[in-house]
């Protein structure tokens, strides 16, 4: 008899999984999550600024949040410290140098001119909203990645844009119930009229120089327009008696400021002009301008700020386009908000909850939801949960008027339970009556009705 021979199989050994490094389960410095509770702040500020962007006719525009880095450093300026310190900067794999976007402007006017957006009405009116990112060190309302709201207008050179520009970021405030802001105003002029001006200012912070910090000492040779805008003690004092920009504006660049300033007047707005406020950023030109927290007590902060950027586009390599903007840091202005407790947004309460029992009725109730949805009634639930008694105890803590229950009976017969939250009364009612039925029960004229993906209320 032939021997057979087995062949023995031998078991790998498992494979030693090589020391991995451990998981930080914590956002990283100067990130953060937003989390559920803090979101009805966020809601409020996103709905006040998509509605002021509608009535004041700007179009929404989203961007890429990843550009080439060169275009940040030709609008933005080498020697400011958003493209020396604050710029994330890396390389793609293929070669690519990019960065994460610092702010909307240079990302706004690469669009305006990829798109040829030159050829539609002006003024183009713009409205954006998204995060940004600075490697800077994180701070109360500024975190390395935060968000913010920006409004642009291109293609007008009057004033009335400036005020127009102005008179919105104060309105942004008021529907927010941020009341007491304050606005600080100032022209840095043309490249015409600076040209002698930054002379005078170099002339002036160089005799100071063994008074001024290590950044201002740099600053005098890249950007001397900074040091007026610096927070050193020692070289706000040098700044408080240097040569204001204001003295030193061309005829057309006084023109403008005189007649922004009488534009402002007319609107009743609440300004100061503040001489050593210059933003900081290469592309601005003529009107600069801020709003800070107007708290008599505390830090105040700057909640956003803007200007006009009249030569930012034919730097690019644009048709020479006048434009204005300005943006609101979201965090900050939810800081405030919560500082003088302005209500955040408060959604719609659910009036109905649908509750169910049994494998048959949990199939049922997927439909009858999604047919209760589509007919605007805004409705609850908490599919999962066992017990009828469990589902009770949540239609009760959501303070609902009635409460649907469908059990394995009603899923036969097609009937639902109608259970009066107050009374504590029930009624059977078929599933073809139920929707007029709820609708009647819950005066029609209060049921959220739903058009084009937004809710909202008829007789509130």
């Amino acid at each position: 008899m032939e021997k057979k021979t087995v062949k023995k199989t031998s078991k790998k050994a498992p494979v030693e999984k090589k020391n991995l490094e451990p998981i930080v389960l914590q956002t990283l410095r100067g990130m953060k999550d937003i989390l559920p509770e803090e979101q009805s702040y966020w809601e409020q500020v996103r709905r006040v600024s998509e509605r002021l962007a509608r009535d004041y006719g700007f179009s929404r525009i989203d961007l890429p949040s990843v550009e080439f880095s060169n275009l940040y450093v030709r609008t933005i300026g080498e020697g400011t410290d958003v493209i020396d310190k604050e710029m994330y900067n890396f390389t793609t794999r293929g070669g690519d140098k990019v960065a994460l976007r610092p702010e909307f402007t240079a990302g706004i006017c690469r669009s305006f001119i990829q798109h040829g957006m030159n050829v539609l009405s002006k003024p183009v009116k713009l409205f954006s909203t998204g995060p940004v990112y600075r490697y800077d060190r994180p701070q109360e309302g500024r975190y390395r990645e935060h968000y913010q709201a920006n409004f642009d207008a291109f293609g007008e050179q009057d004033p009335i844009l400036d005020a127009q520009m102005i008179q919105i970021a104060h309105r942004f405030m008021q529907c927010l119930g941020i009341k007491a802001v304050q606005i600080q105003i100032n022209s840095i002029g043309c490249p015409t009229c600076r040209k002698d001006y930054l002379n005078l200012l170099v002339n002036y912070f160089d005799s100071k120089k063994n008074k001024l910090c290590q950044d201002c000492k740099r600053r005098l040779e890249t950007n001397p327009l900074r040091i007026l805008d610096c927070k050193e003690d020692k070289c706000v004092q040098v700044a408080v008696t240097a040569p204001q920009s204001v003295d030193h504006l061309c005829e057309e660049c006084h023109v403008h400021f005189k007649t922004l300033l009488e534009y402002l007047d007319e609107l009743d707005l609440p300004y100061t002009i503040n001489p050593h406020l210059v933003r900081g950023l290469d592309y601005y030109t003529k009107t600069v301008f801020e709003i800070w927290s107007g708290s008599e007590e505390g830090k105040k902060f700057s909640l956003g700020g803007g200007g006009r950027y009249d030569k930012l586009l034919k730097n690019l390599g644009g048709e020479d386009t006048p434009a204005i903007g300005f943006a609101v840091g979201i965090e900050r202005l939810i800081i405030e908000m919560k500082r003088v407790q302005a209500r955040p947004y408060k959604p719609m309460k659910p009036r109905v909850f649908l509750a169910q029992l049994g494998n048959m009725a949990k199939k049922k109730s997927l439909r009858l939801f999604s047919e209760l949805e589509k007919n605007g009634i805004l409705i609850a639930e908490s599919f999962g949960r066992g017990s009828l008694k469990s589902q009770l105890k949540v239609a009760n803590k959501l303070g609902v008027e009635f409460t649907l229950i469908l059990g394995q009976k009603e899923a036969l017969d097609g009937t639902v339970i109608v259970k009066n939250m107050t009374t504590g009364v029930q009624e059977t009612v078929s599933m073809d009556k139920l929707f007029d039925m709820i609708k009647r029960k819950l005066k029609a004229d209060n049921v959220v009705v739903y058009h084009n993906g937004e809710h909202d209320t008829h007789g509130v």
